[in-house]
Formats: C-alpha cells, structure tokens, sequence
C-alpha cells in the first residue's frame, strides 16, 4: 500500500535549476513594478536589498533541512519533526496557502500579455485555459513537467537578457532619482509584498526532493545555482526598468490609469517604441518566463497538498497518485479549482499579497524548526550544514518576521483574510483530523 502512494524519483539538478529559476521567473516580468507605487524607486529598492539578503540566508538554511528530511511535504515535514503536529499543520498550511494563491496572480499576467499581443483574446478566458493545460501536464508527469519548465525558463531567462540588453543602452541615472521615495520611507515597508515577489516560491525546489535522484547532493546545487542566477536577474530588471524612464512609466501605462500588469513591455515602448519588433518579441517572451513560474508553482503546490493528504492532515482523497502516471492528480485538480475561484477577484496586488503571508509564516516556521533540531537531533544525517550557524538562519528569521509585520500593517484586511484562513482550517485539525 505504501509503494501506491510513493513518488517516483527522476530528477537531477539541471532540472531542479530549471525548477527553482522557473518558480520564481514571472516575478521579474510582473508583479514587482507594483511596489513602485508604494515606495518609488528608492523605496522598493531598499526593501529589495533586505529581501535579497533573507532569501540568500534562507535558501542555504532551507537546504540544510531539504537535504536532510528530503520529503515532498516541504516546510510541513520539517516542521512537524521539529515543533509537533500542530506547528506541523499551521507551517503546512502556510505553505499551501503561498503555492495556491500564487498562480491565479500569474494567470491574470498570462492573460494580460497575451492580450497585448491578441486584444481580441479575453483574459480571463487566457487564464483558465492556461490553468487547465498546466495542470494536466502535471498530472501526465513529472518528469514531461520538469522537461517543459527547464526549455521554457531557459527561454525566460534569454527574454530577460534581451531586454536588459536592449534597455541598459537607454538607462539614465537620473530616471532611478526622479520622485525616488514618493511616500517617504513608509513606502519601503509597503513595498515588501513586491519585493518579495522577486524570488517568491524559490523554496519549492525542496517540495520535489523525494522524486530527485541522490537528493542530499542534487538539491544544494540546484537550489544554489537558482538562487545565484535569479539575484542576478532580479537587478538586471530592475535597473534596466527604471532607468529608461523612471519608475511611474512601467507602473502606469498613462497618466490617472490603472498600475499594469505588464511592465517590461512599458519599458520597451519607451525605448523601441510598441511598433519594433524587439518590443513584440519581449513581450511574446514574457508570456514563458509567466508560464514556466505558473506552471512550476502548480507543480510544488500539488506536492505540498498531497503531502497533507498522505499523512491525514487534509481529506485522504488528495494523498492519492494517479494509478497509472504516479503523480498527484487529486490535489492537483483540486488546486485549480481554488485557483480559478482566486482568479475571479481580479486583484492581483491583493493575491501576491495574500501569498505573500503565506510565504512569510513558511519561511518563519522553517528557520525554527532548523535551529530546534540542531539541538533536538543533533545526530541526524546532514548531507549539507548551513555556512556561518546560527547566522544565517537567525538572519533569515529576523528579516522575515519584520517584514510580516510591515505587511500585517500595512495590509490589515487581508491579514484578516490570511490568518481566518489558518484559524478556519486549524479549528478543522484540531476536531475533525485523527493524524495517522
């Protein structure tokens, strides 16, 4: 019975590179430029220098856990060794919480670029069906799944280079300081959602372990080689963006309208016009590095909630693989149909946001488990050991319980919504869930 519901082990680091920068790729062509309006270019700027230091921090200490306990569970198998069942639960569902509510936000940027290319092509109408191919591509195979994001991130991450490249030419410092902190420096704080959108769902790499060959090994190379490549990026974009003309040109695409979901393509049509080829072929390019983080996100999520099915801390039905493709179909389909229900609230701030908490109580939860089992299981097998402990770990630890507040502060409504989530679903563990 056990064998039924193991999963199958194909993947090595080339691939588990091309998971990691393809999770978190859409955050450079999206999503970000929001929290220019928030903090401006000084703002977003400085949020992003402590994001890019908890997320190097975090990922080294992550990996520690990852190679040790390598289990598709993720955050929820660390924890619930480490803190208990309860703790176990509640880093869990952070952790479902941030994978589903990630790709409905990429969904609707999906829609919105292809709509630049197809006006004719409803958005919403784009986003679902995109859900429905990616989801049954995930259920067909890992391995076809894993394949498909490797080709289309490499693709992304060309698309980025051929925009920096085409935009750095264009950059004026002088764009980076006009109206640099329009909010003074509250906007910083209200620009973490946004920068942490950069690298949002890097962890994911660790929710694949138990199908990856030699993990213990295959993990530290992939999840590091990612995290390296995507910082790169990260302040490639964001130069590049900005300094053609300033940080309102790729928020808003006129004066007085709506922030855009788009705003590499902004930035070209300043620097190339929305005529020239190089602007159409960014754009047609973005439309990859949206679909290999949304399809990759899909990905971990089904993972992260059968894993919850398997053990009995959510309906047993999501525990089940599919008998003839040995992947986890029910929590996949089940994920989309979230997702879709997420898609029709059309606010894409508010769902980064909102999987933006869930990333936050992950990434808090797992650097206490880290530091409780050094001293609970200090026998435990280590294949890979943190640099500097506890530096990095405790580094991780602070940064993202600031920014969880700045967050809760600045976003009380939807912090009602996250934490009614957890107290709804918890109260669910605690009387109805007789964990096996």
């Amino acid at each position: 019975m056990e064998k039924q519901n193991e999963l199958k082990r194909t993947l090595g680091p080339i691939m588990l590179w091309g998971l990691g920068v393809g999770y978190v790729i859409s955050g450079m062509y999206f999503g970000w430029n929001l929290g220019l309006a928030e903090g401006g270019t000084l703002g977003l700027a400085v949020a992003t220098f402590f994001i890019i230091i908890m997320y190097l921090t975090f990922t080294f200490s992550y990996t520690e856990l990852a190679c040790a306990i390598p289990k598709a569970g993720g955050a929820f198998d660390y924890a619930m060794r480490a803190l208990g069942k309860k703790w176990g639960f509640l880093g869990g569902m952070a952790q479902n919480i941030e994978f589903i509510f990630a790709p409905p936000a990429i969904a609707f940027a999906i829609g919105a670029y292809l709509n630049i290319l197809f006006p004719s092509l409803p958005i919403m109408v784009t986003a679902i069906g995109a859900y429905f191919i990616f989801t049954a591509l995930n259920i067909y195979g890992v391995e076809a799944a894993a394949t498909f994001e490797l080709a289309i991130t490499i693709i992304a991450v060309f698309g980025l280079l051929l925009f920096a490249g085409t935009a750095l030419p264009e950059f004026e410092w002088a764009n980076l300081e006009k109206n640099a902190l329009p909010n003074g420096w509250k906007g910083a704080f209200a620009a973490l959602p946004f920068a942490i959108w950069f690298f949002l769902a890097i962890e994911g790499v660790a929710n694949v372990a138990e199908e990856t060959v030699n993990p213990q090994r295959n993990i530290l190379i992939g999840f590091g080689s990612a995290i390296l490549t995507l910082v790169v990026l990260c302040l490639l974009t964001f130069c590049a963006s900005i300094g053609v003309g300033g940080w309102e040109n790729i928020v808003y695409p006129a004066p007085g309208a709506a922030a855009s979901d788009s705003p590499l393509p902004l930035a070209m049509a300043k620097t190339v016009g929305e005529a020239h080829w190089l602007y159409k072929t960014v754009t047609f390019i973005g439309l990859f590095g949206l679909v290999a983080s949304f399809h990759g996100i899909i990905l971990a999520a089904g993972r992260a909630s059968f894993e919850f099915g398997r053990v009995g801390y959510a309906p047993a039905f999501l525990g089940k693989v599919h008998p003839k493709f040995r992947t986890p179909a029910n929590a996949l389909i089940f994920n989309m149909l979230i997702g879709i229900i997420a898609l029709f609230t059309g606010k894409t701030g508010e769902i980064i946001t909102i999987a933006c908490f869930g990333a936050l109580s992950l990434y808090i939860i797992s650097m206490v488990s880290l530091l409780v089992l050094r001293k609970k299981e200090p026998e435990l097998e280590r294949p890979f050991k943190v640099p500097m402990y506890p530096v990095f770990p405790i580094v991780a630890l602070v940064i993202a319980c600031v920014a969880f507040v700045a967050i809760t502060v600045y976003n009380p409504m939807l912090a009602v919504i996250y934490f009614g989530i957890l107290a709804v679903t918890y109260v669910w563990f605690l009387f109805k869930v007789t964990p096996s």
